[in-house]
């Protein structure tokens, strides 16, 4: 996973390299965590038909610690917004390996990365993933 633009790269860029989502589809739950660059392991699901799948997530916005208030009228403001554009979506949860520190996030197809970059900066958040049949990455 790599930054975009090295100047800013946020303060916890370290944490978000690191970090393990887990995608809810109706049939199971898949993990996908980071691996060595050009490393996949285990099939791409077949409810993305291939696409890429951006995780996003509308919880502590800029890297700050927000209330449970907050970060559920964010989500819910985030997953409607996702049901407006008419994306495929899954719930997702992202946080640490150790399960320390998670954050409610919704996968979704059918935006490009940009598209997801401005819909998380839109939210306040550093970080988006990318998920294709051969890369994890940060967008």
């Amino acid at each position: 996973m790599h930054a975009i633009d090295a100047s800013i790269t946020p303060r916890n860029w370290d944490l978000y390299r690191t970090a393990v989502v887990d995608i809810r589809f109706p049939d199971r739950t898949v993990r996908v965590k980071p691996r060595s660059s050009g490393t996949a392991e285990g099939s791409f699901p077949e409810p993305a038909d291939g696409g890429t799948v951006h995780v996003i997530t509308a919880w502590n916005p800029r890297g700050r610690t927000a209330s449970p208030d907050a970060n559920a009228r964010a989500h819910h403001l985030l997953l409607a917004e996702i049901r407006r554009r008419g994306l495929t979506r899954w719930s997702a949860e992202g946080g640490d390996a150790r399960g320390a520190h998670r954050e409610e996030s919704v996968a979704v197809v059918g935006l490009s990365d940009t598209a997801a970059r401005d819909l998380g900066h839109r939210f306040g958040q550093d970080a988006i993933f990318a998920w294709t049949p051969g890369a994890w990455r940060g967008v």
